[in-house]
C-alpha cells in the first residue's frame, strides 16, 4: 500500500512540475533533445499551448538568441562551428523536414542533383525539388526552395537515387552529356545495375531520335 502512496505521490509530482513548467521552456527541451542543427516548425509545439502563445514563446526565444528563425515558421537551435561560429540549416535540411512533415516524396533538380551525383560543387543558393506534396516556396535569407508539384508517375518506383540521376542528365542536356559524364553519374549509384545501364541508352535514345 505504502508503495502505491509513493508512486502516486512522483506521478502527481511529475504533473505539478509539468503545469509550472513554461511553454519557452518546454519548448527549449524538445529542441535540444534533438541537438543543434536540427529542424522545427511551429506546430510541433502547438501541444504546449494555444498557436498564440506557442507563437509569443518563439518570439521570445528568439529575441534571447536562444533559438533561430531561419524561415516563416522554421526554426533551430544552430549547430556551432569552432571557426565558422553558428551554421546556419543547409536547403537539403530543411526539404528533409518538410518531407517527413508533409509525408511527401521529394527529388532533387538542377545543379542540386548534379552535386548528388558527382558532377558539381557548386552550392546553389536557390534549389527546386519536385514533390507530390503542396507546392510552396520557402524563403531564407539570400537562399530559397521552391517546391515544384509534380505527377506521381515522375516520383514513382524507379527510387531516389536512379531518379536524381535522371534529374542530373536532364540538367547536363541530352546533346551535351558526355560518356564520361554518364559514367560518373552511373559510379555514383548504389548499383550499376543493367536498370541503370538501359534507363540511361533509353535516355540517350529519346535525345537522338528527337534531335
Amino acid at each position: 500500500m505504502a508503495n502505491l502512496s509513493q508512486k502516486f505521490t512522483i506521478f502527481a509530482t511529475i504533473i505539478l512540475i509539468n503545469s509550472l513548467e513554461t511553454i519557452d521552456s518546454k519548448i527549449v527541451r524538445k529542441m535540444s533533445r534533438a541537438g543543434r542543427g536540427a529542424v522545427f516548425f511551429a506546430e510541433d509545439f502547438m501541444t504546449f499551448g494555444s498557436s498564440k502563445a506557442v507563437a509569443k514563446a518563439l518570439e521570445r526565444l528568439v529575441k534571447k538568441n536562444t533559438i533561430s528563425r531561419v524561415g516563416r515558421g522554421i526554426y533551430s537551435r544552430l549547430a556551432i562551428d569552432p571557426v565558422l561560429g553558428p551554421v546556419q540549416p543547409s536547403t537539403e535540411d530543411i526539404a528533409r523536414a518538410i518531407k517527413r512533415r508533409d509525408k511527401a516524396r521529394i527529388m532533387a533538380t538542377g545543379v542540386q542533383a548534379l552535386n548528388a551525383m558527382g558532377l558539381s560543387t557548386q552550392v546553389p543558393l536557390n534549389v527546386v525539388y519536385l514533390t507530390d506534396g503542396s507546392a510552396r516556396t520557402i524563403k531564407m535569407g539570400k537562399r530559397k526552395i521552391v517546391f515544384k508539384k509534380a505527377s506521381p508517375k515522375n516520383l514513382a518506383a524507379i527510387g531516389k537515387d536512379s531518379g536524381l540521376a535522371i534529374q542530373a542528365m536532364k540538367e547536363l542536356g541530352k546533346e551535351k552529356i558526355t560518356e564520361e559524364e554518364i559514367d560518373i553519374i552511373l559510379n555514383n549509384l548504389p548499383v550499376k545495375s543493367l536498370i541503370g545501364l538501359s534507363m540511361t541508352s533509353a535516355w540517350r535514345r529519346s535525345g537522338s531520335e528527337s534531335s
